[in-house]
């Protein structure tokens, strides 16, 4: 197992010093961590004192620990999940476009430096694009995909799925249960109420130099 284990990690940081480079051609700030405690490190030491703070849906930036250390600074904090009904939530996803640092991840990434984001209600790819004065993207490097098109798939045939059965459980949004991905897993390119795919937007370039920073992790995180 520690063998492979290397193999594996030996991969994810060759694969990303290349990554890296490509990244920085395209305006991003762009750094490699080995593991998800390194990652939290960098992410809060990119965030600067006295921000408002939001985020959108992400399973990766709640495994690396980040909303917890959050929720020990100072930090004005904008959190959705804390409204009581659907129309506060939307509320709060609003005030989070104007957010100092807004933290996500991404459904996918190419090695050539494009990321892909699909999503239901658009909250999270308008605040990617435009809003928020910084952003920062954890990626585990199982999202890294050899091409663009590549991301594409993956975003809307694997994540979307996978992310229509955990918004599921939330009690506060309209569950993606009549979506086809969420009965038979496979995306079926439907246009339901509930889809996951409303948006679909790839992020070729930084357009304000360094606005976006991305941290590419070496270990599997989100899906």
């Amino acid at each position: 197992m520690e063998e492979k284990d290397n193999a594996i990690n030996r991969k994810y940081e060759l694969t990303a010093n290349i990554m890296i480079k490509n990244l920085w051609n395209r305006k991003f700030e762009a750094f490699f961590c080995k593991n998800k405690e390194a990652a939290l490190e960098k992410a809060v030491s990119l965030i600067p004192d006295d921000s408002s703070v939001s985020w959108g849906g992400s399973v990766t930036i709640h495994e690396i620990g980040l909303i917890d250390q959050i929720y020990k600074t100072n930090l004005t904090i904008i959190d959705r999940d804390k409204a009581k009904h659907i129309e506060e939530r939307f509320d709060i996803m609003r005030q989070s476009l104007l957010c100092d640092t807004y933290l996500t991840s991404a459904n996918a990434i190419s090695e050539d430096g494009i990321f892909v984001n699909v999503d239901g209600v658009g909250n999270r790819v308008a605040a990617i694009t435009f809003g928020p004065k910084n952003v920062i993207i954890i990626i585990g490097m199982n999202k890294v995909c050899k091409t663009v098109e590549d991301a594409r798939i993956r975003a809307r045939t694997y994540a979307a799925p996978v992310n229509a059965h955990r918004i599921s459980s939330s009690p506060l949004l309209k569950t993606p249960q009549n979506t086809p991905c969420s009965i038979t897993g496979i995306c079926s390119d439907c246009k339901v109420d509930e889809c996951m795919c409303s948006y679909i937007v790839e992020t070729r370039m930084c357009k304000t130099q360094g606005r976006i920073k991305i941290i590419l992790v070496g270990e599997s995180l989100g899906f």
